[in-house]
């Protein structure tokens, strides 16, 4: 009660809002609080400051498998030049070897048709060749035929069956 004689004869500690009896109450409060619950706090904090560390543990060794990876990638990243390089290089091998191939098996199929063309070329020439002859013979045999109708007349035919006639009776006897 001496606080609060105090208190009422000076005025600043009745100032409204600023009592200051609040505070002083207040403050004995949470020191009992403390008091009482300083082990179940002190258990806390050291369980929290045990699961801090325990994460931090975590944290730094995933910092270091992130760095790991990250070292990974990077020698993974300078080798991908090389890597893309290897296989531009090899890409150009085989475009070329594949044109070269191209190239052979144009140039042979192209030697095939040639051939092919030449042979047909000659088939079609014998059988122009035997066409011709075979028209040359026939006119050649219708000309002979005209030339000896022309030249054979009446008088040439009687003396031919004459002379077949004779052949005959010479063969008989």
């Amino acid at each position: 009660m001496i606080i609060f004689a105090f208190a009422e004869e000076t005025s600043w500690f009745n100032y409204p809002g600023l009592e200051v009896w609040k505070f002083i109450n207040l403050g004995i409060f949470v020191a009992f609080g403390v008091y009482l619950l300083r082990r179940r706090i002190s258990e806390a904090l050291g369980a929290r400051r045990e699961a801090i560390r325990q994460e931090l543990i975590q944290a730094q060794e995933q910092k270091a498998r992130a760095l790991a990876k990250i070292a990974e990638a990077d020698s993974l990243l300078s080798r991908l030049d090389t890597d893309v390089r290897t296989v531009q290089e090899q890409s150009r091998k085989e475009a070329e070897s594949e044109r070269q191939r191209v190239a052979a098996a144009a140039s042979r199929e192209i030697e095939k048709l040639k051939q092919q063309a030449e042979r047909e070329m000659d088939t079609a020439a014998k059988v122009a060749r035997k066409s011709l002859r075979q028209f040359l013979a026939q006119k050649s045999i219708e000309f002979a035929r005209q030339r000896v109708r022309g030249e054979i007349g009446p008088e040439a035919d009687r003396r031919l069956i004459e002379d077949s006639i004779g052949e005959l009776r010479r063969a008989r006897v």
